[in-house]
Order: C-alpha cells, then structure tokens, then sequence
C-alpha cells in the first residue's frame, strides 16, 4: 500500500514540477507577494482534486480520461473538456520541450540541438511503457526535490530575511484557484491513466495527501526566495537562475541538470496522457504513438520558453475554473453515492 502511494505520488508530483514550476516561472506568475494564504488554500485544494480524480479512475477502472471527465461534468460537456484536454497536453509539452531546449542552451549546448537531445529521451522513455514512466519519476523526482530544497535552503541560511505572515495581507488569495486550476487538465489526464493499476484507495490517500503537502511546502518556500529578488527575475527568462546568480558554477551546473530533470518528467507525462488516450485509435504501440506527437509539437517551440509560459498558463487557468470548481464539489454534490 505505501509502496504503491509513493510510486502515484512520485508521478502526481513528476506531472506538476515541470519546466514553469522547478523555474519559478509560475511560481512568479500567479504569486508573488502577499501569497502566503494562497498557497496554503491550494495545497489543500490540490489533496482533495487528486483524492477525487484517484477515486473516480479506481471505480470506472479508466485507462484514459474521457470516463473520469464523464463522471464529473456529464456525458455532453466532456467532450468540450475532451478537446480541450488534447489541447492542453500537448501546447504544455511544447513549454516543457522549448524549456528543455532552453536549459541546454544555458550550458552552451545549441537551442535546436538541445531541444533534439531532449526528445530522443523521450521516445526512449516509452519503450517501456507505463513501467518506464513509473520508475522514471520513482528515481528522479526524489534527485529532484533534494535538489531543489537544497537550493532554497541554503539561500536562506546565506542570507537573512525575516519571515512574516500577516492575516491581514493576504490580497492574493484568489491566486489559489487559479493555480490549482492551471494544473489540473494534466492531473486529470495523467491519474485517469492508471485507474486500472490503483489497487486500494489507501493509494489514492497517500499520494494525494503526500503530493499536496509536498508541492505546498516547497511553494511556499520558493515563493518567499523569490520575494527576495522581486527587482532582478525580469531580467531572467528563468527566475531559478535569479537565485543561482552569484553562486558556483558548480551549483548552476546541477541545478541546471536538475531544472532539466524536472522538464523532462513533466514532458513525459504529458505525452503518456496523450498517447494513452490515442493509441487505441491508431492500433500502435505506446512508443509510437509517443514519437509522432513529439514530431508535431517541435515546430511549436520557436515561440520560447518564457513566451509560452506567459500566455498559454494563465489562459488555461481561467478556463479550467470550472472544472476545479466541480472536482471540489462532487463529494458533496455526489454524497449519496460518495463511501
């Protein structure tokens, strides 16, 4: 049971920290200042959207998320949510695959050339198939978050700063749902994906719980850091490096490789959400159906990292409210049927 929670875990928190996140992109993007009530709110908004989605993937047995978006927002309304699922997955897999690109090219590797490395690496990922994913993120989300809170960390532990919460100054915290909502299309495609692998609902407890708490506390500490350097992330298309400016090469080398890690966990989740929900179509093996949505989105990442990142999220945000407001609700509007 716990072996299994860690494991959805892992790949709740893979699907989430992806190139916007680990950057600090949209971290930056939706909070900021006066944020400290906002990531509170989202982190138990995120526990309870995973819980639902987990369960409802575990009684429809669902391998793909048209079922999941059935139950939630009716037969008529999911196709709409269907399209703009497809929609969804794959533009923000062009940010992770540009954010990739974008990475390399802050170790003097070539844009295109970066970008060509990175999706070599995900066609590999998926000759093995949901297992490849799974063990994937069991390995390197771990690396990941070390790294990560190291950073974060250590910046506090250089440099004083005082922190505060006050009640009274807490303007942004409708900033809550439109985070939560920025990231639940991929949350809903990624957990409809594995209905038929969750065994017990203790699985679903631990990894929903596990993975909020998680993306809460490092959210929460990230954003206070990057309070701290208000004045020079503009000039930064990626606001971690804001944080890493004066520190050792070393030290922008692995985070480099860790920011790297990151985007590409995101991308492979992207692209697993996809192809799940087409290989049956198209009668082709996962790796496949893998390798032609990637030759199609690379085209897409000539806008750049940092363009992609400020137009498509908040604009997804917004349109995905409704659909947070309904995962929030079922047990509620579902509490006849709801064990």
């Amino acid at each position: 049971m716990w072996k299994a929670g860690f494991k959805w875990m892992y790949l709740i928190l893979g699907t989430v920290i992806g190139a916007g996140y680990a950057s600090g992109r949209e971290l930056w993007q939706f909070f900021g200042f006066e944020s400290g009530l906002a990531i509170i709110l989202f982190t138990f908004f995120f526990i309870i959207c995973c819980y639902v989605i987990m369960k409802i993937s575990y009684e429809e047995k669902s391998e793909h998320f048209s079922p999941v978006l059935e139950r939630l927002v009716g037969a008529k309304l999911s196709y709409v949510y269907d399209l703009l699922i497809v929609m969804y997955l794959f533009t923000t897999t062009v940010v992770m695959i540009a954010g990739g690109g974008a990475t390399l090219q802050g170790l003097t590797v070539p844009y295109w050339i970066g970008i060509l490395i990175f999706c070599f690496l995900l066609v590999l990922l998926f000759f093995w198939d949901v297992k490849g994913i799974l063990s994937l993120n069991s390995v390197l989300i771990p690396i990941l978050l070390l790294g990560l809170g190291y950073v974060l960390f250590h910046f506090h532990t250089e440099h004083v700063h005082i922190w505060t919460f006050n009640w009274k100054e807490q303007y942004n915290w409708p900033a809550a749902f439109t985070f939560t909502s920025l990231n639940i299309l991929s949350i809903v495609a990624v957990l409809s994906a594995i209905g038929k692998e969750i065994k017990d609902l203790n699985e679903a407890k631990i990894a929903s719980v596990g993975s909020g708490l998680i993306l809460g506390a490092v959210s929460y500490l990230y954003n206070e850091t990057l309070t701290q350097f208000a004045d020079k992330i503009s000039g930064f298309e990626i606001p971690l490096f804001a944080i890493l400016d004066e520190s050792p090469f070393i030290m922008f080398l692995a985070m480099s490789i860790v920011l790297w890690m990151a985007i590409y966990t995101t991308a492979a989740a992207g692209v697993f959400g996809l192809a799940t929900r087409f290989k049956n179509y198209f009668k082709i093996p996962l790796w496949q159906m893998a390798s032609v949505l990637i030759i199609l989105m690379v085209p897409f990442t000539k806008f750049g990292f940092a363009t992609l990142v400020s137009i498509l999220y908040p604009l997804y945000a917004l349109i995905n409210l409704y659909l947070v407001v309904t995962i929030l609700l079922f047990p509620i509007t579902n509490r006849y049927k709801w064990d």
